[in-house]
């Protein structure tokens, strides 16, 4: 069955890209603790949201029927990722975080 051929070839755990999506995960939290606490609602909690929505998203995509259903999900992956990126880039605006730690 073609689907069974999908699951096993796209095996959530061994793709690189969920796995930095975990170590991003870890970075967000770290990076998200020092932020001011009027900000738990607000930016920390968006931040970490997309952030575990990114690995989730392709976890949730390996475990679809079709390459195109697949992709859909790698590509909505890719707009939580830009999502972190903008909160990231308000974070710094805002003097949460500086130049090196947005670098990084």
């Amino acid at each position: 069955m073609k689907s069974e051929k999908i699951l096993r070839a796209h095996n959530f755990k061994e793709l690189n890209v969920w796995k930095e999506g975990r170590i991003l995960i870890k970075e967000i939290y770290k990076i998200t603790k020092e932020f001011p606490l009027d900000e738990k609602f607000g930016i920390v909690s968006q931040l970490r949201r997309a952030a575990i929505s990114i690995s989730s998203i392709i976890a949730e995509g390996t475990g679809r029927d079709t390459e195109n259903q697949l992709l859909n999900f790698l590509n909505f992956s890719k707009g939580s990722s830009y999502e972190v990126e903008s909160l990231l880039i308000v974070s710094l605006d805002l003097k949460y975080i500086n130049e090196e730690v947005f670098a990084d």
